[in-house]
């Protein structure tokens, strides 16, 4: 027999509440401090083995390629990502993933791990 377990939907401010402990936790981490934008395109990279280029992110974050650019310039410099030629476009690059982004990666999900398993179930009633 499976036991099914329900889970009401958190409140906004529950919802509100876990992320604004995720990014200060997160900022007060000394690792780099990356945008929105930046850890959306680093997740990305990360949570999907698709091959991801310039024009495949922009298109997947409804962005700009010159935006995704300048985020993969930043997440270059900080190791999190490399490039490197697309033999099939010679147009194009890869963005690929490095040791360092992964390391990363796992420190901001045991961030959100660690958030979530000591946030208070409801928020809203006070």
């Amino acid at each position: 027999m499976t036991q099914t377990v329900s889970r009401s939907r958190p409140s906004r401010k529950d919802s509100l509440s876990l992320w604004h402990r995720v990014t200060v936790a997160s900022v007060s981490n000394p690792g780099p401090d990356l945008s929105s934008r930046q850890l959306a395109i680093l997740m990305s990279v990360y949570l999907d083995d698709a091959v991801h280029t310039v024009r495949s992110l922009a298109e997947q974050l409804n962005v700009t390629k010159a935006v995704i650019t300048r985020a993969i310039d930043t997440l270059t410099r900080y190791g999190f990502v490399t490039r490197a030629p697309d033999h099939r476009d010679k147009r194009s690059v890869i963005i690929k993933r490095t040791t360092g982004g992964i390391l990363y990666l796992q420190s901001f999900a045991d961030i959100i791990a660690a958030e979530t398993n000591s946030a208070p179930l409801s928020l809203a009633a006070a």
